[in-house]
């Protein structure tokens, strides 16, 4: 069957795999839609691991259960694409994010895994979760998403009437700032040097405000803005820009919630967070309850998450998507992909 391949840096080629068979065990699907993220724009700018088959927010139809006496042929599934060992003391208390194994099998993340930018894919029966038959396929490939910022969001602890800073205009950002409004933020702003994803996180009504994050003057306007800086800095960028003005603009005795990834070392003014004593705390995925949550705040409609989605494309149109979510000056936050389109 048809596939997207990771084939060099920045590139992307349609390539043929094997059908994925039925082992009585896995679940086997069709998939229905999947979404591009920014950790695999990390991947893809690398080129590394070659032959990687990319995807792991989904939504799709059951071909066959596998082991789930509790599913059947046309269920509507998505799926946590992690590989926790289930049981070591992080699987045991409900934290599977911080499993050892949790990344080591991942689908859409590992060879022998291979992601949702292909028509048929098999996943690991005990993290397939069903869709209500209200939340749309379109929506169901949010929910991994989502789920990232709700998991930020809760490490926070964001108190009503905090001010909280989002670094960073992609879908995490932008999910993140979402949710620091619902948990009674009084002022949400984004920094980011995309103006028009600055603009859009403001026109979608997650944020209060946009500062550009290339402005020598932001440090400046920040705090005239808030007096002494943010109570909670929400960094989704990952690299040592992002996270040293976290430093500069979160208040003394403040927090920052590290959600970007980089693959290399990131240098930061450590200094600034010695004399203003402030905590930091990284942010990995979430755990299988909040994956939950979000499919029931998407079935509720207490969230809106189809106003993020920009566009929706074939396979063919996977390399153009990666171009147009990296070039700095498109507005697109988070493209899905259509393997039967």
């Amino acid at each position: 069957m048809k596939c997207v391949s990771l084939m060099d840096k920045r590139k992307f080629e349609i390539t043929e795999m094997e059908e994925p068979k039925a082992d009585n065990n896995n679940v086997l699907i069709e998939v229905k839609k999947s979404g591009i993220c920014g950790s695999d724009i990390h991947y893809w700018d690398a080129g590394d691991p070659k032959g990687l088959i990319l995807g792991h927010e989904y939504s799709g139809v059951v071909i066959d259960p596998g082991n789930r006496t509790d599913l059947k042929v046309g269920d509507r599934v998505t799926a946590l694409p992690i590989s926790p060992c289930g049981k070591c003391p992080s699987c045991l208390t409900g934290n599977p994010q911080y499993c050892r194994e949790t990344w080591t099998y991942a689908t859409g993340l590992s060879l022998t895994n291979p992601g949702a930018l292909a028509p048929k894919m098999k996943i690991r029966s005990d993290m397939v979760l069903k869709l209500p038959d209200n939340v749309s396929f379109e929506e169901g490939a949010m929910v991994e998403p989502v789920a990232v910022g709700l998991h930020a969001v809760h490490l926070a602890d964001i108190k009503v009437g905090e001010k909280v800073l989002v670094i960073g205009a992609g879908i995490i950002g932008l999910i993140s700032a979402m949710f620091a409004k619902k948990e009674g933020a009084s002022f949400v702003a984004i920094s980011e040097t995309n103006l028009s994803r600055g603009k859009k996180a403001i026109d979608l009504g997650v944020a209060d405000k946009y500062y550009d994050a290339s402005d020598p003057e932001l440090v400046k306007q920040v705090m005239s803005d808030t007096v002494n800086g943010f109570d909670t800095v929400i960094e989704c960028c990952g690299n040592s820009a992002a996270v040293s003005s976290a430093l500069m603009m979160t208040r003394p005795g403040g927090q920052i919630i590290l959600v970007g990834v980089s693959l290399g070392p990131v240098t930061i003014p450590t200094v600034v967070g010695v004399m203003n004593e402030l905590t930091i705390k990284g942010a990995i995925a979430y755990t299988k309850d909040e994956f939950k949550t979000c499919i029931d705040l998407i079935s509720n409609k207490h969230i809106d998450v189809m106003k993020f989605v920009d566009d929706i494309v074939s396979l063919e149109e996977v390399q153009t998507s990666y171009e147009r979510l990296t070039s700095g000056k498109d507005s697109a936050v988070k493209i899905l992909v259509d393997p039967n389109k």
